[in-house]
């Protein structure tokens, strides 16, 4: 046998596995870490999972802001609502009036 022939053997039974492992390796490296991989379907259910959070905050936001106008619409005017926010935009309040804050009307008559 000719000794180069032998390396030659040598080298096609290392080369096929050795290609076979760096093509597992390729592959399974960019289905952890590619562009549509493990990590960035992780990333993107913990999106979906923070707006999903903030859509229900701002639907309870609506809501009671939708409340509150139906309490100054003309047909079921609610003459305590009228009072309060009229007080609250001109800023008028008696001496002898009780102030009780309420966190979220803060916030919405701060709205513009």
């Amino acid at each position: 046998m000719n000794p180069r022939n032998d390396i030659r053997q040598k080298v096609r039974q290392v080369l096929g596995p050795l290609m076979g492992t760096a093509l597992i390796a390729y592959f399974g490296y960019h289905a952890v870490q590619g562009d549509r991989g493990l990590i960035a379907w992780w990333n993107l259910r913990h999106g979906i999972e923070k707006a999903d959070y903030e859509l229900a905050a701002v639907t309870a936001q609506k809501k009671t802001l939708e409340h509150r106008v139906t309490l100054l619409r003309p047909e079921s005017l609610d003459r305590d609502m009228l009072e309060e926010r009229a007080r609250a935009m001109l800023g008028v309040v008696h001496k002898d009036d009780l102030i009780v804050p309420d966190p979220s009307a803060e916030t919405l008559s701060a709205a513009p």
